[in-house]
This record gives C-alpha cells, structure tokens and sequence, in this order.
C-alpha cells in the first residue's frame, strides 16, 4: 500500500524507534505467543481437564452458526433456544448467556464457522481475524514495526482468549481510515462490513458528510445495503424480524439491568453505573460526551489539522460515544495509538508521550487482574494525547478542501 500521507520533498530523516518502546512490545508480544499454546494444552483455554468446553462469547457465534446451518436461522437471536445449542457443545451448564445479538449479515460468517470442529473453530476464526488487523497496524504506522505493535497491543490477549471479534473490527475502521485519501471506493467497502457492529459507525456518516467525502459515504452505504439484502434473501424475513424484536430485550438486559456487570464494559455510561448513579444520570452523562465528541471531529475535519491525527481522533471518538463497549472492542484503540507512533516515528515523539501510553497501557493491563472498569481512563489518555499532537487546531481557519493532506 502507499503511504496515506505523503511527505513533502525535503522531510528530515524519520526517527529511530525508541528502545523502550521495543522492549515493552517484545515482553508484551511474547506474553502473548506463549500462553496460548500453553493454556490450551493445560486445558485452560476452550477446553477444561475434563474435556468440557470452557465457557467464552466464542460458543455463541459458533452455536448461531449450527441454528443456520439446520434452517432455523431467526432462532439464533432467541436466548433460550441459543443456550440450549451452547450446552450441548459446552457439554456443562454455566450462569448467565452468551446471547447472539448481531445483524443478520454476520450469521454468514458463524455459519461458515459452524462447519468445522468447535476448537478448530475457536482457533481459525482468531488466527483469520488476526490477520487483516495485522496488515492494517502495518500500514498505518508505516513500518515493520507495526506487526510487534499489533500482537503487543494489551487487548490482543483479551480478544483472542474470548475469541470475539475484535480484530475485524480494529481492522476494518483502521482500514477504513488508512485508505480513505488514497483508496476512497476500499475505504468505503471497509467502513460498510463494519455495519455488522453498528455502534462503532454512528460517527462516521457525520465526519465524512463535514469533511465531503461523497465517494467513501456512498460506497458504505450500497456495501451496507447489499449485505442486508445478501442475508435477507439466505436467512428469510423471520431473521431481521427476529434481530429487531430481541434488541430491546437485549438493551434492558445490559444496559438497563446491568446483566454483564458493569465492571466489564468500558464507557462513561457503565462507569456511572458502577459507581452507583441511575441510568437516567448515565444516559445524561453518554449523550453529553457523545455530542462533544461529534462536534470536535466535525470542527477537527474541516481544519487544517494533519489526516493522521484526524483519523486517530475519529477512531478514539468511535470508542467513546458508544455505553456498550467490552474489553476486547478496546482493540480499535490499536488504531489511533498506531496513528500516533507513525506521527512520532516521523517527527519525533513528544517527552510525555510514552510515559503517557505507558499509562494506558498499566491500566488496561491492571483491569485484566484487578477487575475495575479502567478501559475508559485508558481511551481518555489516547484522546488527550491526539488533540495535544493536534494543537490550537479550532483557533485555524476552516479549510477549502477538508481533505488537505499534511504531513504525519
């Protein structure tokens, strides 16, 4: 791929790679590549010592995906038929669900994954997922180092160990992002199979309508659009009627009711929750921040600021805006760090700027061990180090063409 950003004549030689920032990646990375195959074989990973599945979200793509494959594709999004699938590949009871709560379109995917082996399953969809985030991680930091980035990044151990989908949906609003100067019809392609996670998408119509970008806005929508109609004519209309008369269900369950605990979910509006305030405060306290946020990306778009800090924005911004966010959707914090070391490999990094990652990196790392909802400290920290690298960016004027490409 070409570089999204394309530096003048005469840009000074790119800085080295900080040591530290090596190290800490390597330790990390090797964390990683090590204890999966080593949990897996000690049966603490997808099966116990006894042979039993382990319960993880995995099982729900997986059992979504036996209901198509026997023709009862709407009774995927029904919680009491859907355990019942889980137990029987799980072969023991566990509390709780593991509801499946995706748009139509992603059963072709648990579908696909329902025809081979569970763990076989378990394993490739990681090991598939993995790779299109990868390629994205090393293109946007625009070096070799970005593959150690991106198996280092702390919520590689999160996504993988509940074989969830983190990796594609880092990758698609990274490649998204990454490609929209240089490739604008992919970019739209990526920001359309995104619509499986809605949520995550809710920012992007606003941004590309502020910063003219008709060609990435369009192609989204024809992808969306086909995709939906792709599932409508394989799983029949009782599919999307069933997705939208579970949804509200869904919502009372795990935003109203707290059924996940809020501890594991990572916005302003679980945090409320979990410190004791009401939904009607938590509500409040989400849609003030999301309206922030839009209004900045809007303002930041139309300015002059560098594309690179305008895509990290974008993509720390899709994070805050939405209550339902787990640990593992925290991958898509992959891609404004990623957008940050390629600004700091070009022209330097910032003293504070490491220390600060470094910050992000102890709390999401202390969540993993301790339990605290500390994901949206973690975010917070990212978001303040981009508007910091962006500067005084809402005292410039507004842009003639809100695409002006500068330099990272």
């Amino acid at each position: 791929m070409a570089d999204p950003i394309p530096a003048p004549t005469g840009t000074p030689e790119r800085s080295a790679i900080p040591a530290a920032l090596i190290n800490v990646c390597f330790v990390l990375f090797v964390i990683n590549a090590c204890y999966f195959p080593t949990a897996y074989l000690s049966h603490w990973w997808i099966y116990d010592p006894d042979g039993r599945g382990i319960p993880m979200d995995f099982v729900n793509v997986w059992a979504a995906g036996r209901l198509v494959l026997e023709g009862h594709a709407a009774q995927a999004y029904d919680w009491e038929i859907q355990k019942q699938i889980e137990l029987a590949v799980l072969g023991q009871n566990f509390p709780g669900l593991f509801p499946w709560h995706y748009p139509p379109p992603f059963l072709f995917v648990a579908s696909l994954l329902a025809q081979f082996p569970y763990a076989a399953a378990y394993i490739g969809w990681v090991t598939v997922s993995l790779v299109p985030y990868l390629a994205m991680m090393r293109a946007i930091v625009g070096r070799p180092f970005g593959w150690l980035l991106a198996v280092a990044f702390p919520m590689v151990f999160n996504n993988t160990m509940a074989g969830q989908n983190g990796f594609l949906t880092a990758a698609l609003i990274g490649g998204t992002l990454y490609l929209m100067p240089i490739r604008p019809v992919l970019a739209g392609v990526c920001l359309g199979l995104l619509s499986y996670k809605p949520q995550y998408g809710l920012l992007f119509p606003i941004v590309l309508m502020a910063a003219s970008q008709w060609t990435v806005f369009f192609t989204a929508a024809v992808v969306a659009v086909a995709m939906a109609f792709a599932s409508w004519l394989a799983f029949g209309t009782e599919s999307w009627q069933a997705f939208f008369h579970w949804m509200p269900m869904f919502s009372q369950a795990f935003l109203t009711e707290g059924k996940a605990t809020w501890w594991k979910l990572q916005s302003l509006f679980s945090l409320v929750r979990y410190l004791g305030g009401t939904e009607a405060l938590a509500w409040t306290f989400q849609w003030i921040l999301t309206a922030a946020v839009a209004v900045v990306l809007v303002l930041m778009w139309r300015s002059r600021v560098r594309y690179s800090l305008k895509a990290a924005a974008l993509a720390t911004g899709t994070l805050l805006i939405t209550p339902y966010l787990f640990m593992y959707d925290m991958m898509v914090l992959a891609v404004p760090v990623a957008f940050l070391i390629r600004a700091g490999l070009r022209s330097g990094f910032r003293s504070y700027e490491l220390p600060a990652l470094g910050c992000a990196l102890a709390l999401i790392v202390t969540f993993d061990f301790s339990g605290q909802p500390l994901g949206l400290g973690a975010t917070l920290i990212v978001g303040g180090l981009v508007l910091r690298r962006a500067g005084p960016w809402w005292r410039r004027d507004l842009s003639s063409s809100p695409m002006v490409v500068a330099r990272a």
